[in-house]
């Protein structure tokens, strides 16, 4: 599978006001952090996911799979992994659905918006909230945001 996806900071709040329509508190640890290709663990609700993330820029491979609670939950605390922590809102703007990050703990104040697209060069409208692009800033990886937890 194929993840097209574009990633921006959020520079105010009006996204706060927008047509949101759903959300959810995000746990994620890495069991693998390379500049190409992460393995990834996260839990949500009540469901968790083991995911293979590989390559670089707006299009890479992703292979998601649904693991039990308790057994990422296990992976987590066996391999003593950090865990990185965020609200993730759903919010429909126009014909699409962004997802707003909301890191908690010492990511406080970092807001991450994500769009994914059918293609790379699908036309965006961009929310008011929206600012500077970070699609291809690795900064911005959460498989490197948790080196600042």
């Amino acid at each position: 599978m194929k993840e097209i996806e574009r990633k921006f900071l959020v520079e105010n709040d009006h996204w706060k006001t927008a047509n949101i329509i759903g959300q959810r508190l995000l746990k994620q640890a890495y069991l693998l952090r390379e500049s190409d290709r992460s393995v990834r663990i996260r839990i949500t609700d009540n469901m968790a996911f083991f995911t293979v993330k590989l390559g670089v820029g707006i299009t890479r491979g992703e292979f998601e799979y649904e693991i039990p609670v308790e057994e990422a939950e296990a992976m987590i605390a066996e391999a003593q992994l950090k865990c990185l922590e965020k609200t993730r809102y759903y919010i429909q703007y126009k014909a699409a659905t962004w997802e707003v990050d909301v890191f908690h703990g010492a990511l406080e104040g970092l807001v991450l918006a994500e769009l994914e697209l059918d293609s790379e060069d699908q036309h965006i409208d961009l929310p008011n909230w929206v600012g500077k692009e970070v699609t291809l800033d690795p900064n911005y990886l959460n498989s490197n945001l948790i080196e600042k937890v």
